[in-house]
């Protein structure tokens, strides 16, 4: 027994080390499952906690950049553009934003805002306001910030009371062309931050019981809300949803009841874990599918598209790849007519054709509004594809029973040398921009013209800018005389721009200082220099031309008289000469500043009459004092019986409606008499007398009367 004492001891000892061992192992093992349980618990808690940081901060910046695409759309545009500095900009800004916020959904109030401390517009729910009352002073330093061209909306929250507002700002400025104002209109729309607006954040978000609070936060969740100088105004909270807690809490009766379980349950955490971590996936590749494809028409969008092209030029230098930017044609004026949800779903059935429109289309995206972009890999023929485009984009698409029919620009650029995605982007942008200025409704292939094109268009903007500032563009007068006595009765004023390079057309410059607004700068110089010139050549009448732009600027009549004035020069002796275009972009606007103009004296001819469309109504209804028969019904005269006819016609339709006429372009003796004949009681020509300089003119002027 001795001798199995110590077996037997051993064997107890053996048993008690082994069973101390798979004590300490079960308890080894139990405090590495009871920390990896916590750690898991404290870690999914995190995650979700982050995931929820990183939700509100995004749904923070949706609402922002919903509200900054709005007040983008709305103030890079044309027509607001020109109605907001040219026309009658507060029933303007009522119509199209004012009585829209009284129940719009993207926006509470807006607030355009004059440059140099002009008068502000305001309406909340379609009320006008105060917006220095209602948004506060720091308002003021949010719209100085947002007036410069170019740059996108600002976006920052303001506080009224309890009340937390979101108010997206961005310079009024023409889409796709350049100002050179250096003040311009800042237009602002404002969203308050409702308990309704929150509780639709916390649902498209997934953040239950998100609130608003300018308490400190305490346990909950929180992400802030600044104003313009980066101050919090408010924070968004939310209760952590713990979910490490609830899965550790359910396990708790497992683990209590047995440690053979422990395995399970390990596995139960891990597979907890693991269903987290899908689900954490999950959220992520939707937040980056919403950051990367267009809401609306489920396309890629700008993101997305430059991304994509980024990969696929590095992944394969080779291969053909070329980008067409498509602008829809006539889209706005779907919106106008049927309403921006009509507008929508035409968004969807365009997006919808162009995913199918041909086999080599690798990619589609929206790159906003109605400008589209298709990724060709493959080897089709250009023209033929982008006709394909056209003519699918041609065919009316039915709307709840309506038949809309719109068409498309393109711009393509090919791969080649370009090296990353944004150049080849800006490359079928600028043949887009060719597209449109050929008359829409065609496809334009970039080359490098373009580039060179540009720049020199940008260089000849510079000189005319030079030009003006040093006086270079100088008037020249045509004479103007009687039919019947042949007697010198007035000149013309026309633009001239010479210079030591070479002159340049009026046909050149003169559209170039409308498009870049220089025109009337341009104008008034004209005005007061013909004024100047023909003070001493009383009482022989002046008539200068006058640009549809500068008619339709608001400023323009007080402009005249202004200069009238100063330069001490009798108004009826003036005449001012616009063509029928006026009359067809803005007639509302056309009529005050005629109006205005004709109260004081001064006379109004509609020039080039015959070569556009003005109505007989039209005619009558702006009161003309001269109407000027195109020079191309003139030259019409020796082309036999048909064409005199037509200007025999034209003649008597001004004197039916009691419109003395001049015909300009007269270049021989016959035309005069023609003229003559079918009652024209004024010429203007080379046979009366070329343009001139303002000495030359004088000295013509006196030998004539001395003959």
């Amino acid at each position: 027994m001795l001798a199995r004492r110590p077996k037997e001891s051993r064997e107890g000892y053996s048993v008690f080390i082994a069973t101390s061992l798979l004590l300490l192992v079960a308890m080894i093992l139990g405090g590495i499952g009871a920390h990896v349980v916590d750690r898991m618990r404290s870690s999914a808690n995190a995650l979700d906690d982050n995931r929820a940081i990183l939700a509100a901060e995004a749904a923070v910046s949706s609402f922002k950049e919903k509200l900054a695409a709005t007040v983008r759309d709305n103030a890079v545009w044309d027509d607001a553009y020109k109605a907001i500095t040219q026309g009658d900009r507060e029933g303007w800004v009522y119509e199209n934003w004012g009585k829209t916020s009284e129940d719009y959904a993207l926006y509470d109030g807006i607030v355009l805002t004059a440059p140099a401390g002009g008068k502000s517009i305001a309406y909340l729910k379609a009320d006008i306001i105060d917006p220095t009352e209602y948004l506060g002073s720091k308002f003021t330093g949010q719209t100085e910030a947002a007036a410069r061209p170019g740059i996108d909306p600002i976006v920052n929250f303001f506080r009224n009371g309890d009340d937390i507002i979101a108010v997206a700002s961005e310079a009024v400025q023409p889409f796709g062309s350049q100002v050179q104002d250096q003040t311009f209109y800042v237009l602002s729309f404002f969203k308050t931050l409702t308990s309704e607006v929150v509780a639709q954040m916390a649902k498209e978000h997934q953040l239950p019981e998100l609130h608003i609070t300018d308490r400190p936060a305490g346990d909950l969740l929180n992400s802030p809300l600044m104003d313009v100088d980066g101050i919090e105004v408010a924070r968004l909270a939310w209760p952590s949803a713990a979910p490490g807690n609830t899965i550790f809490d359910e396990a708790r009766p497992f683990i209590a009841a047995a440690v053979a379980i422990l395995g399970v349950y390990l596995v139960g955490v891990l597979f907890a874990g693991l269903s987290e971590t899908r689900r954490l996936k999950s959220l992520a590749d939707r937040a980056q599918h919403e950051a990367t494809h267009d809401s609306l028409s489920g396309l890629l969008n700008r993101l997305g598209l430059i991304e994509g092209l980024d990969r696929l030029m590095q992944a394969d230098k080779s291969q053909v790849l070329v980008l067409h930017l498509i602008d829809l044609d006539g889209f706005k004026a779907v919106n106008d007519a049927w309403g921006h949800a009509i507008g929508d779903q035409l968004i969807r059935l365009v997006a919808e054709a162009l995913r199918d429109i041909h086999g080599d289309v690798f990619g589609v995206a929206r790159l906003g509004g109605d400008e589209f972009a298709l990724v060709q890999r493959g080897s089709a023929n250009l023209a033929e594809f982008d006709n394909q485009v056209l003519e699918r984009l041609k065919r009316p698409f039915l709307i709840e029973g309506r038949t809309i029919e719109i068409g498309a620009s393109i711009g393509v650029a090919c791969r080649d040398d370009a090296g990353n995605a944004h150049e080849l982007l800006r490359r079928a942008d600028m043949a887009l921009y060719e597209a449109k200025e050929m008359g829409r409704g065609c496809a334009v292939t970039y080359h490098p013209d373009l580039d060179r094109q540009r720049e020199k268009i940008a260089g000849l903007e510079s000189d005319l800018r030079r030009a003006l500032q040093n006086d270079e563009i100088q008037p020249v007068f045509q004479p103007l005389a009687s039919a019947a006595s042949g007697e010198i009765t007035g000149v013309e004023a026309l633009a001239r721009w010479r210079r030591a390079e070479g002159a340049i057309g009026p046909d050149a410059f003169i559209p170039l200082a409308e498009k870049c607004g220089l025109i009337d700068i341009l104008g008034l110089q004209m005005l007061r220099k013909s004024i100047v010139a023909s003070r001493a050549w009383s009482p022989l009448s002046l008539s200068v031309n006058v640009s549809p732009i500068q008619l339709c600027n608001p400023n323009f009549a007080g402009d005249v008289l202004a200069v009238l004035k100063e330069e001490g020069f009798d108004p009826s002796r003036l005449t001012l000469e616009i063509t029928e275009a006026v009359l067809m972009s803005n007639p509302e606007q056309a009529r005050r500043s005629i109006t205005a103009l004709k109260l004081a004296g001064i006379r109004f001819a509609l020039d080039d009459f015959g070569a556009g469309y003005a109505s007989i109504g039209t005619l009558r209804e702006f009161g003309f004092d001269r109407m000027k028969i195109d020079r191309s019904l003139v030259q019409a005269i020796d082309d036999g019986s048909t064409g005199r006819n037509v200007l025999t016609a034209t003649i008597s339709l001004a004197q039916a409606l009691g419109i003395p006429v001049t015909a300009e372009g007269i270049e021989s003796a016959d035309q005069a008499d023609v003229l003559r004949i079918a009652g024209c009681d004024q010429l203007q020509g080379f046979l009366v007398g070329r343009p001139m300089g303002r000495d030359e003119l004088a000295s013509w002027l006196a030998s004539s009367i001395a003959a």
